[in-house]
């Protein structure tokens, strides 16, 4: 397989997803956690978000194109790859939520919503060939906007 057709069928939709899990679920995660004070109702709500997002990313990316005329490949599978990849980028920094004690669980996922901001940096850098300190900047911006929205929704 050839690079074109590995970052179109591949890497895109498994990007788009990581993308998407890792940050429209940052919201409704950490706006439960700081209302409830509770790690058990944060874990069940961000396991919820993770898994409607899965869903709705998987189905939206299977239904956008036939991959015929794109070259993006399969429907079906590109809304495999986006689904479980946007089910993982939402349930890591939920997964902190398992723990009793909240301020260890907020400090774990803090610490795995970074690390998941710089992986999708980092894909973004390797294979579409953006500069990376840029690629951290937007990542990071837009995660943090979202991160923030949860927070101050939480503690309102």
């Amino acid at each position: 397989m050839d690079k074109k057709t590995l970052t179109l069928q591949y890497i895109q939709p498994g990007l788009l997803g990581l993308m998407d899990g890792s940050v429209s679920t940052l919201a409704p995660l950490f706006a439960a956690a700081f209302v409830t004070q509770s790690t058990h109702v944060a874990f069940l709500i961000g396991l919820s978000a993770a898994i409607g997002a899965a869903i709705s990313m998987g189905f939206a990316e299977a239904l956008s194109d036939t991959g015929i005329h794109t070259g993006r490949g399969h429907p079906i599978r590109r809304g495999f790859i986006t689904g479980g990849m946007t089910f993982l980028g939402g349930i890591l920094h939920t997964l902190p939520f398992m723990l009793v004690n909240l301020d260890h669980a907020l400090y774990l996922a803090y610490l795995v919503v970074g690390v998941e901001l710089v992986a999708i940096s980092y894909i973004r850098y390797r294979f579409f060939s953006m500069n990376f300190i840029l690629s951290m900047v937007q990542v990071m911006v837009g995660g943090l906007l979202v991160l923030i929205s949860g927070v101050i929704i939480g503690r309102g």
